[in-house]
């Protein structure tokens, strides 16, 4: 299903990661869950789009609250986990596919609401996804962008980490600039949420990438400085830090 290099990039990432991914608590994080389908504002009748849903976590988080769910992403491997996962919680509302989040393969206007969970990042056009999630949105239904958000002073050193934890990522957009991308969509914003999402470095990177991270992130702790903007702390376990993370929700007139 991948078409250009940084796709393959993506789908590479994201099947040597799909069990480590699908299984970290973090990412049931309940205080961020709870944020995100408020932000959502689903009802009992409506139709729910989770792009670049990697292992259901959302799409399976939401379905009690909507009518049905449709989960689509690029990785096939995330897309079995995503199965797994609504098998294991006895789900019979939601259906999976794979899929491109800049070409979504469904009609104009099919869904109520329409939302994405940490992709913006790994997408090097995110206003064409932007552009796709509106396309299939219905007029009155709501566009919802979780993904962290770091400052524009700290942008440049939090990509760096990022592309060097993960080689799938493209580039964090400032909250600025995720919220510009509304209205060239013709969205109207509705909601601003924020959280941070602590999370320990040796949970999140392949071995190989494990000493550069270390040294990177001991040298901006040993600075004082936070420059890469994610409060990271050294303690008995690890390198903490946290993703600092915002919701923004949209209504498509």
């Amino acid at each position: 299903m991948a078409g250009t290099a940084h796709d393959t990039k993506i789908v590479d990432q994201f099947t040597r990661w799909a069990q480590p991914f699908a299984d970290l608590a973090v990412h049931s994080d309940a205080d961020g869950m709870a944020r995100a389908l408020a932000a959502a504002a689903i009802t009992p009748d409506m139709a729910v789009l989770d792009v670049a849903c990697g292992p259901g976590i959302v799409a399976c988080a939401a379905a009690p609250l909507a009518r049905h769910i449709t989960g689509i992403d690029l990785t096939p491997a995330m897309i079995d986990q995503a199965h797994e996962r609504q098998r294991n919680a006895g789900l019979d509302n939601i259906t999976w596919q794979v899929g491109d989040a800049t070409h979504l393969p469904f009609e104009d206007g099919r869904f109520d609401v329409v939302l994405t969970r940490y992709s913006f990042h790994h997408i090097p056009d995110p206003g064409a996804a932007l552009r796709e999630m509106t396309r299939v949105c219905r007029p009155g239904g709501r566009v919802v962008v979780i993904d962290a958000t770091p400052t524009a002073e700290t942008q440049a050193a939090y990509d760096r980490m990022e592309t060097l934890r993960d080689p799938s990522h493209a580039s964090a957009l400032t909250l600025d600039q995720l919220r510009a991308l509304g209205p060239m969509s013709g969205l109207i914003e509705q909601k601003i949420d924020f959280y941070r999402l602590e999370v320990l470095l040796d949970t999140l990177a392949d071995a190989e990438n494990m000493t550069a991270l270390t040294d990177l992130f001991d040298t901006d702790i040993a600075s004082g400085e936070d420059r890469i903007g994610v409060a990271a702390r050294h303690t008995a376990d690890g390198i903490h830090f946290v993703f600092p993370v915002s919701i923004v929700a949209w209504d498509r007139p």
